[in-house]
């Protein structure tokens, strides 16, 4: 089964369909990501904070896949920002991912409380960009301010915003913003999960009865159908899991398509109801975290 590409805005390519590890032991996430490289991805996405890049790494290492064949992308975490320290924070996780080149690098969150700080780490984004050390630059969980300051203050418009977006909340109008300026929306959480519900519904998109609906008309799962969703509205979907099953399932999204009247009443869940954390509570004194040397 092939994977259909999206062009980035520097027309880097890129797999629409990713496997996330947020959340995954180390151990785990080497035998999570092997089973995902053997169904056919070919597109993992880790972050620094996360404290599993070198279980991505070893799990890479031991496919016998071509570096080229694998889109690998990670984040740099907040402790590291400033334009230096962001320097070193791609050799740590580099070293990590047992890699010369990572093909995206994205800021995974704003630093509102210090957004000189953020100003710098996404300069040495794009140094890094220059010296060919990565293929192409983003930012994660930017809000429109957070995206408009950076905007006039930088020279490479991020390909990328990875940010929160399923059936209950969808973030419109940040999404527009991104069509604007050729970034692409990239969704983690994107089949929702227990933790997400909306108001008068005490269960999760996976048990939406409109979703639910939808799927038997197709002969798929709930959570194929909001992949689905995704990728047919154009944009990067981050599924994960440590389950094979899971795993094979949530790959299992190219041989349907869902009318339009499916993708507007699917586009009618949403909640504007925020399931993780508020981009500008993030702060350095509540979520510092030390990321360690290669």
């Amino acid at each position: 089964m092939t994977v259909p590409n999206i062009i980035l805005n520097n027309g880097v390519t890129m797999p629409a369909l990713g496997f996330g590890v947020f959340q995954t032991p180390p151990d785990e996430t080497r035998i999570a990501v092997a089973e995902a490289l053997k169904v056919g991805y070919r597109h993992i996405d880790t972050a620094a904070a996360y404290g599993n890049e070198r279980g991505v790494g070893d799990a890479l290492k031991a496919s016998g896949l071509a570096r080229s064949d694998v889109f690998i992308q990670t984040k740099i975490w907040i402790n590291d920002y400033g334009y230096d320290e962001t320097l070193h924070s791609f050799t740590k996780s580099a070293g990590k991912l047992g890699v010369e080149q990572i093909d995206l690098l994205i800021l995974h969150q704003p630093l509102p409380s210090a957004f000189e700080r953020t100003l710098g780490a996404y300069r040495a984004l794009e140094t890094l960009l220059a010296d060919g050390k990565v293929r192409a630059i983003g930012v994660s969980n930017f809000m429109p301010e957070h995206l408009e300051r950076l905007l006039r203050e930088i020279k490479v418009v991020p390909a990328v915003n990875q940010i929160e977006v399923h059936p209950y909340f969808q973030q419109p109008e940040l999404q527009t913003l991104h069509a604007k300026h050729g970034i692409l929306t990239q969704a983690w959480a994107p089949i929702g999960g227990i933790t997400f519900y909306r108001p008068g519904f005490s269960k999760s998109t996976l048990e939406d009865p409109v979703i639910l609906d939808i799927a038997r008309a197709h002969g798929k799962s709930a959570a194929q159908v909001m992949l689905r969703w995704g990728i047919q509205e154009g944009r990067s979907v981050i599924p994960k899991s440590v389950k094979a099953d899971r795993i094979a399932e949530n790959f299992d999204v190219f041989d349907f398509e869902l009318t339009q009247d499916q993708l507007a009443a699917i586009d009618a869940l949403n909640t504007n109801e925020r399931g993780g954390p508020v981009p500008d509570r993030i702060t350095l004194d509540t979520f510092s975290r030390e990321i360690p040397e290669a």
